[in-house]
């Protein structure tokens, strides 16, 4: 499906104002074998079909696809709180660097991960104001080959 390139690339999706039909069939372009979900809550019936265990069984039976809970790429309830108060993106994007920078969850990314394909979820629709975007770009930073990162 896809050609063989010299980089590797990193999807990040968020789930809200998607159908399941339209989420579903976004993943299945990818071609990634793995989903990393990098949402601070993720087992609320608020999630519809993304709902953890809901998830992770539909990836496995529509997309042979892989689920994994990264909780380490999550930013702090009480940043997010200060973000929807203050809608003070600059503060927020730097806070959410620091901690993640802290956490160093890149030794939980393997390079079989990168190389077989992964996307990053979380729910924002669009990744310009969402951390799945910094996180994608704090990983494709420290990597020594050519990443590029996708927004779904």
């Amino acid at each position: 499906m896809s050609m063989m390139s010299s980089y590797l690339t990193i999807y990040t999706i968020g789930y809200t104002k998607k159908t399941a039909k339209e989420f579903f069939r976004l993943l299945r372009t990818t071609g990634a074998k793995h989903l990393v979900d990098v949402r601070l809550n993720n087992t609320s019936q608020l999630m519809g079909f993304t709902k953890r265990d809901d998830l992770s069984y539909f990836l496995q039976e529509l997309l042979n696809m892989d689920y994994r809970e990264m909780p380490e790429f999550a930013p702090e309830e009480s940043m997010l709180k200060e973000y929807r108060q203050t809608k003070n993106w600059g503060k927020y994007e730097s806070s959410y660097i620091e901690l993640i920078k802290s956490r160093k969850p890149e030794k939980k990314i393997s390079t079989k991960l990168l190389e077989e394909g992964m996307v990053l979820l979380c729910s924002e629709p669009k990744a310009e104001r969402c951390h799945r975007r910094l996180a994608a770009e704090y990983l494709a930073n420290l990597q020594s080959r050519d990443i590029r990162i996708i927004h779904l």
